[in-house]
């Protein structure tokens, strides 16, 4: 099967991003500076991820918060619009399959991020297990996911918007930066402070320019999954 380009692949390619398969994507392991270099700005300052990758899932109707209750670990009736929750998608025996991040969009709307590897499997599965009036759709590749992290994310974030989400980790909202629509959430897979900003697809290279430029001078890089994978390790944040 032919590998999958994120519609910012031509900008990794022109950073000189060493690029590499990955969950049926095209993506950078790493740029010129290197790993290493990639992981301290991220400590440090700030790093910027494509993560398009992603796959999104929707859960719409009167009966969706109680399959997301029967299907997850955890119990999400009381989270309120603009709210995120972690959760583990698990098998009849309780078997873990995947990890998600729950967002609650609105009155009986959820949408679910699940990593990029499981995403079929993960739909599979769902679709398989809903009961009930829910409609489910896998919008996976239908937008781009552009991660903003590391100390200085809210210092460049806030250079281009004043629609940043609330400064409490797992916080969604929508805003606008140079009149591009957006969804902002203030999560991150790195252990520090970060937003992950959902972007049409077609807004997706002209967002990623605006944050580089706007952060260059406080030291923001674009990093690739190595860097990624390392933050994530250090915070001891699992990978299924």
């Amino acid at each position: 099967m032919m590998e999958q380009k994120t519609p910012l692949y031509e900008r990794h390619v022109q950073a000189g991003g060493k690029i590499v398969p990955f969950a049926g994507y095209l993506l950078p392991l790493h740029y010129g500076p290197g790993l290493i270099a990639e992981h301290m700005a991220v400590r440090q300052k700030c790093g910027l991820f494509d993560v398009s990758h992603m796959g999104e899932f929707i859960l719409r109707g009167p009966g969706a918060l109680a399959n997301l209750n029967r299907l997850l670990s955890n119990d999400y009736s009381d989270l309120q619009p603009g709210r995120v929750r972690y959760g583990l998608l698990c098998n009849e025996q309780g078997g873990v399959i995947d990890d998600m991040l729950v967002y609650k969009l609105g009155h009986e709307h959820y949408l679910a991020v699940v990593n990029a590897a499981n995403r079929e499997k993960d739909a599979a599965w769902v679709r398989d297990h809903l009961t009930g009036p829910v409609m489910f759709s896998d919008i996976s590749g239908d937008s781009s996911l552009l991660a903003l992290q590391g100390p200085l994310s809210r210092e460049i974030l806030g250079k281009v918007t004043g629609d940043i989400p609330e400064k409490y980790y797992h916080f969604v909202s929508p805003a606008k930066i140079n009149n591009i629509n957006v969804m902002i959430s203030r999560t991150g897979y790195t252990g520090e402070l970060g937003y992950e900003i959902m972007v049409d697809n077609e807004d997706a290279v002209a967002l990623w320019d605006l944050l580089l430029e706007a952060g260059e001078s406080a030291g923001l890089i674009p990093c690739g999954l190595g860097a990624r994978d390392t933050l994530r390790l250090e915070a001891a944040m699992p990978l299924w």
